[in-house]
């Protein structure tokens, strides 16, 4: 093998190398941009209403939702707003990583038909500087999202108001 064999062979392998890279980059930079269309809300901003109440501004992602980054009992989630749910709902290997306490099974209907969940109590809930305590929620095993559907029992506490895209919760006085 020959000197320029052995260099045409090098210069082959760092094409790859380059390809392999650049490749890698599209992918994680794509990728970043796609979970900002999903959860256009990965960091809710939080404002003063003119009343001194806490404020959060929600953006609507691609899909027509509400989804927000939050936190239960201090440790991060991701929200479904759901106003159509009665409770907030946790998927249960969501509920086990934040070992939310588990109470009596029941019955619930959902979009996907009828299914046991347990009752459960979340401590602290909050988004943005809006702080929520002792929601009722229920813990879903048949719910296999990453996502928890944050329903009613956690919003009407807040004040709701959508416009164009943009969906405001405020804290009630």
């Amino acid at each position: 093998m020959t000197q320029e064999d052995t260099t045409n062979k090098i210069g082959k392998y760092f094409g790859w190398i380059a390809w392999i890279i650049a490749i890698g980059m599209l992918v994680f930079f794509f990728q970043e941009l796609l979970d900002k269309q999903q959860n256009p809300n990965s960091s809710p901003t939080s404002y003063l209403s003119e009343n001194g109440l806490n404020e959060v501004h929600l953006k609507r992602n691609k899909q027509g939702h509400y989804i927000t980054s939050g936190k239960i009992n201090q440790q991060s989630v991701i929200f479904l707003l759901d106003t159509g749910a009665t409770d907030v709902s946790i998927p249960e290997h969501i509920a086990d990583k934040l070992n939310l306490p588990r109470y009596n099974k029941y019955q619930v209907s959902t979009a996907n038909g009828y299914t046991y969940v347990y009752r459960s109590v979340i401590n602290e809930l909050k988004i943005g500087d809006i702080t929520l305590y002792n929601v009722e929620a229920n813990i879903n095993p048949s719910f296999k999202s990453d996502e928890i559907l944050l329903g009613m029992s956690a919003l009407k506490q807040l004040e709701l108001h959508q416009s164009g895209n943009t969906l405001k919760l405020r804290e009630q006085n």
